[in-house]
């Protein structure tokens, strides 16, 4: 079972991303045909006579990795669906790219076996390690094993979702491993593992070989710890199995450690996944309907009758969301206004465009003629991301979002309490539902004490909130675990940590520069990678399960600076938008790869989901500390998305 002899990794060779490593993976090692001369010639398929065949995961790690367009230039003509009846194409090759189940294989020699295969020739790939026990099964299949022209193990079963982050893609982990059924170990225990797998894909990939360290359980003889507790220990140990065997399975995989890997659950931040979070990318996923990336508007047409309907994906291909992303919605509406303006200063179509009253010369007309096809392009663009931009500012005022964001991280900082609530709560009376929601959960997660026996029930009458979504709130238990302290038998309890209880989840973060209000709150595993890159992780809540030595925290390289900080914003910036913190001196897009060593890798992993802020932290740290930040999770949650995912966690009892 091969890899190439391509060095991906922090310790030697040229430096990509995870996104690129995976696409080079899938393209060239597993699509590509070589040309004449290569010693492989006789294993790999005729070119432009290719059917690509992948299962509902695999597909999915290939769509974000790889462009349609990508695979067809390898020569594939045709794209098929291992569970759908196909038609037999027996003048072609097949390459399979699939999962190593049962289910799978089966399907596989069913394909190829008997008197009249589907294909001429079958190229298997398999996105994990495959048993003996398949392997074996395929070999006694004496019909299909001359039929084979490659069977081996890619190592490739992750998702990207950005140049710095993947998913295993368990949308359903958090109910899993924390919900009603978690005692069911056989079933969590199944998470884990594949889980486990396909995090350890990752290393495989990019020839990794991590310092893994977890979340551990805190066994001070007072506290009962529960099957959810040992979350991150099962899984980190799960992983830590999977990576030692490649180091004798994998060809080149580094016998010493080269990174880090920290593994933690969504207990370590439930402020995360629930607050506003104010940059534009965050801003479109949480108040857009948006379905994944794809934002949906409507042009005119020029000859007339209902506008027409267009999809544009914001995604990194598109150099103005690349641009933005990360940026607080005020200056992201700053930027977007002086592009505008900029571009209607250069070109002419624009300025004649803008021309009120009077006719058009013929040298005027011929201008905009000439100048119209370069102004269709470019302001399509422009006025895309102009259109979001005015959309999301209007729902900020019409939903009056501003005063709950501003509670919200007063409250997270300790500017804000139960009287501000309370008061917030009666005169705001049209505020929605999944709004105070929101705020009700931050409220909890910082004033426990206040949702103790029948005061939950009195606050969420006093909020309007139906009893589905007083379960939201109770069931942030049930994430917290043991950790909380001592779980009391019988009356709900939120105590999460009554020595960390100080009604204050943040400190402010220092040397930073003030720039924008209602940029003041950040994610946890800020502050988590931070101590992990100067090796200052306390060893008894974060065990590893190597034996590290004293330069394990790999602080490698250059180390990265935040950019120069921005200047205070012009007037037309919106005056709520001014005087409040920033920490967007970086670039979205930062990884410095030109001529700059970069540090060890760090990876952080959150079971349970992550969010989008989290994402942006790992771009921001990674060029402040020169050393990329990978984040890996279950599955990237909207606030919307993770609150019904926590109603979940006790579906009986909402089923009841």
């Amino acid at each position: 079972m091969s890899f190439s002899d391509s060095d991906n990794s922090s310790h030697g060779g040229e430096y990509k991303t995870l996104r690129h490593v995976s696409r080079d993976r899938l393209l060239y090692e597993m699509l590509q045909t070589p040309k004449s001369g290569d010693s492989r010639s006789s294993w790999k398929p005729s070119f432009g006579r290719q059917v690509l065949i992948m299962d509902k995961v695999t597909l999915k790690v290939m769509s974000n990795s790889c462009k349609m367009s990508d695979i067809t230039d390898q020569g594939v003509s045709l794209v098929e669906d291992l569970y759908r009846r196909r038609q037999p194409l027996t003048s072609m090759d097949a390459i399979y790219f699939i999962q190593p189940s049962k289910e799978n294989v089966v399907l596989f020699l069913s394909d190829m076996s008997g008197r009249e295969p589907l294909y001429r020739k079958a190229y298997v790939y398999f996105s994990a390690p495959i048993s003996k026990d398949l392997i074996a099964r395929i070999k006694r299949d004496t019909s299909v094993l001359p039929r084979i022209g490659a069977l081996r193990e890619m190592n490739l079963e992750y998702v990207t979702i950005d140049n710095q982050g993947f998913i295993t893609d368990h949308e359903r982990a958090l109910e899993e491993l924390f919900g009603d059924d978690a005692e069911n170990s056989r079933k969590s225990d199944a998470c884990l593992n594949v889980m486990a797998t396909r995090i350890a894909t990752v290393f495989a990939s990019l020839k990794e070989f991590p310092f893994v360290r977890y979340r551990a359980v805190n066994l001070d003889g007072d506290t009962m710890t529960t099957v959810r507790d040992l979350v991150p220990t099962k899984l980190a140990a799960a992983v830590w199995n999977c990576i030692t065997t490649y180091k004798s399975s994998v060809p080149n995989f580094p016998q010493t450690e080269t990174c880090e890997l920290l593994i933690v659950d969504r207990s370590v931040d439930q402020i995360a996944p629930i607050i506003h979070e104010w940059t534009y990318d965050a801003m479109c996923h949480d108040l857009l309907n948006l379905d994944g990336n794809k934002y949906v508007y409507e042009v005119p047409r020029k000859s007339g009758g209902p506008p027409e309907k267009k999809e544009v994906l914001l995604e990194d291909h598109d150099p103005i969301w690349l641009e933005l992303r990360h940026t607080h919605i005020a200056e992201a509406s700053e930027r977007l206004h002086d592009k505008m303006t900029n571009f209607v200063s250069k070109n002419k179509a624009a300025q004649l465009q803008q021309r009120n009253g009077g006719e058009l010369s013929t040298h005027d007309l011929q201008k905009m003629v000439q100048a119209l096809p370069q102004y269709s392009e470019q302001m399509e663009k422009l006025s895309i991301h102009v259109e979001i931009a005015g959309k999301l500012n209007k729902i900020i005022r019409d939903m009056d979002l501003r005063e709950l964001g501003q509670l919200e991280q007063d409250l997270v900082f300790g500017d804000a309490g139960t009287k501000e609530v309370m008061n917030f709560l009666r005169t705001k009376q049209d505020v929605m539902n999944e709004n105070k929601l929101r705020l009700m959960m931050i409220y909890a997660s910082i004033f426990p004490e206040n949702f103790e026996d029948d005061k939950a029930s009195q606050l969420m009458q006093l909020a309007k909130l139906p009893h589905a979504d007083t379960k939201a709130v109770k069931n942030m238990k049930l994430i917290a675990g043991s950790d909380a302290g001592k779980i009391s038998k019988g009356a709900f309890s939120l105590k999460f940590d009554s020595a960390k209880s100080k009604h204050k989840l943040r400190k402010d973060r220092s040397g930073e520069e003030k720039t924008w209000a209602l940029f003041r709150f950040y994610p946890m595993i800020e502050e988590l990678i931070e101590k992990l890159s100067k090796g200052e992780l306390p060893k008894d809540e974060y065990q590893c399960m190597n034996n590290p030595g004293p330069s394990s925290n790999g602080n490698q390289g250059n180390s990265g600076a935040p950019h120069g900080p921005h200047s205070m914003r012009s007037r037309r910036t919106a005056t709520w938008a001014k005087s409040g913190s920033s920490d967007d001196g970086y670039s979205s897009d930062s990884v410095s790869r030109n001529g700059k060593k970069m540090g060890q890798r760090i990876f952080v992993f959150i079971i349970g989901g992550a969010t989008r802020s989290e994402l942006r932290v790992c771009h921001k740290l990674t060029a402040k500390l020169g050393r990329e930040v990978v984040l890996g999770t279950t599955s990237i949650d909207d606030p919307p998305q993770y609150i019904t995912k926590l109603k979940l966690l006790s579906e009986k009892e909402l089923l009841n």
